[in-house]
């Protein structure tokens, strides 16, 4: 490009070479030149002219001009001209049209050459860049193969090919090294725009890396005979994947393992020997617990479905395999289910049941004055509060061993007198809170709960419409984690004091629970419907209600 001295056919040969060599666009290539002969036309005849550039697409002429905007009022003497001015040299002139001023060729030195050179690289680099993410942007999901081009602080630049993905420290395997001009496999996570062009994620620590390395390995994947459910790694160390078959007659983790263990030795190798547990799933949470907590056996699975927890009793002599190697096993377990596993052993287990047992024989041996033998008779039988003896019917009662309907009816009557003045105690404590009486009047509210909310410092229904549901029944920091109050409920109650405090109208509430199963019907978007929910949640937000 030296003196620009290029023939008219060459200018169109270099754009030709140079697109094709990129990969980009023909027509890029020629408008990076156009504005690269601009720029130095403008060095050439001063920066404030409006100096544009034009080559013919089949000849490679270069065609130089400035141009002059027709206006009104000249805000810029040197780019505009006024009507009257320019039908002078051009009679049929109107505003907004410019009038062109063909100018000579430029004999383009080595400052200019150079100068243009660099704006040509500059432009075909962000056309490559744009070809680049146009390429990948949906390619997120893949695996990809590649070759290390420099390993910089840990951080792995790949080549592969048409572009350049980035695999930062923490998405390489431990104690997994490269070296410039290593071959490597791993997984595109994710393809983004940035400042310096896009940019390519690529992980061997992601879990779906494992998942596809099995749909490349098992062909019932591939087909979607076998579906993979969940996968949980703790990458280069060890894994566990649940696995579902559509088809009862195959065995999706024979499936997954191959003949002698050959189609999960193939996942281990490229993993750097990262030990892969194979797990059924099962639509069954407690099952599909057990299962994932193998090779350790379990003897009794509870469940408590409101708090995403889940108790599992192993035998005294399982506990260290079921809990794994710096808790290996059940973390691995807890991310592969979703649930938040607690293991006990049936020694720990039995403890707790007879501290329970304890408990609550000492409450009703306080609450209705009666002996120890009769507290333990009502536990034994399944009652775990007072309210329950207050309100149970004579009959049942009286079906207890040792127990007539004159028993039955004293146990009732000392229950209720006992809850009533549980009650008024709780009353006098809710008022010495200043928890007001139209908050206690709110459907729902216990005394007990309200005592709780007043010792949170809510105490007015206004408090009460301002809080969001799991502020409530969160089971680490709620207000009344201690009850058995739900989710569900607690979203409930909130909306009843928001229109009791006049926030909305019912009408209002009615539109929202339209609209959300609207969204529902018409999407099925979570997203949607969760923007809806967080609409509810907000005093007049953008559901468009009033504050």
């Amino acid at each position: 490009m030296e003196g620009m001295a290029l023939s008219r056919t060459d200018m169109l040969h270099v754009a030709d070479t140079v697109a094709r060599e990129k990969g980009i666009d023909r027509e890029q290539v020629l408008e990076a030149m156009e504005q690269a002969i601009q720029k130095a036309g403008r060095s050439k005849y001063g920066h404030e002219h409006d100096i544009r550039a034009e080559i013919d697409r089949k000849t490679g002429d270069i065609q130089l001009a400035r141009f002059v905007e027709v206006v009104d009022e000249v805000e810029n003497e040197i780019t505009q001209v006024t009507l009257d001015v320019a039908q002078r040299r051009k009679s049929d002139a109107v505003v907004g049209e410019f009038l062109v001023d063909p100018l000579p060729p430029i004999d383009f030195g080595r400052i200019a050459a150079q100068t243009a050179k660099q704006v040509i690289v500059q432009k075909v680099r962000e056309a490559e860049r744009e070809r680049q993410y146009d390429e990948y942007k949906d390619r997120a999901g893949e695996i990809v193969n590649g070759i290390v081009k420099r390993v910089e602080f840990g951080n792995v630049s790949v080549d592969l090919g048409r572009a350049e993905a980035v695999m930062r420290r923490d998405e390489v395997i431990p104690r997994e090294h490269f070296k410039r001009g290593d071959r490597v496999r791993a997984y595109i996570y994710d393809v983004r725009r940035e400042q310096r062009g896009p940019q390519i994620f690529v992980s061997r620590t992601h879990p779906q890396f494992m998942a596809k390395l099995f749909a490349q390995e098992v062909p019932e994947i591939y087909d979607g005979i076998i579906e993979i459910k969940s996968v949980a790694r703790d990458p280069g160390s060890r894994a566990k994947i649940g696995v579902h078959s559509n088809d009862t007659s195959i065995d999706p983790v024979g499936a997954c393992v191959g003949m002698r263990g050959s189609r999960v030795q193939a996942v281990v190798a490229e993993l750097q020997g990262e030990k892969i547990d194979i797990i059924p799933w099962s639509t069954d949470p407690a099952t599909f617990v057990v299962n994932a907590l193998a090779p350790a056996e379990v003897t009794k699975v509870v469940l408590d479905e409101e708090s995403g927890k889940i108790e599992v009793v192993v035998p005294d002599d399982q506990l260290s395999l079921a809990i794994g190697r710096r808790g290996q096993n059940v973390r691995l377990a807890s991310m592969l289910t979703g649930w938040d596993i607690d293991i006990l052993t049936e020694e720990e287990e039995s403890e707790r049941r007879q501290s329970e047992f304890t408990a609550r024989s000492e409450r009703f041996m306080e609450a209705l004055d009666v002996d120890d033998v009769i507290a333990r008779l009502l536990v034994t039988e399944g009652f775990t509060a007072v309210e329950e003896v207050a309100f149970v019917p004579v009959e049942e009662l009286s079906t207890i061993e040792g127990f007539d309907e004159e028993v039955a009816e004293e146990l009732r009557l000392r229950a209720r007198n006992f809850l009533d003045e549980e009650n008024a105690r709780l009353a006098a404590r809710r008022r010495e809170l200043g928890v007001e009486d139209q908050l206690a009047e709110l459907e729902g509210l216990s005394p007990t709960m309200l005592v709780s909310l007043g010792e949170a410092e809510i105490k007015t229904l206004e408090d009460f419409a301002d809080l969001a549901g799991d502020e409530l029944t969160n089971r680490e920091d709620g207000i009344l984690r201690n009850t058995d109050m739900t989710l569900d409920t607690a979203n409930d109650m909130i909306m009843a004091a928001r229109i009791k405090a006049g926030w909305f109208s019912e009408e209002e509430i009615a539109a929202i629970e339209a609209e959300r199963a609207q969204a529902e019907d018409e999407t099925g978007d979570p997203a949607v419907e969760a923007e809806l929910v967080a609409a509810d949640e907000r005093p007049g937000g953008d559901a468009g209600l009033p504050a």
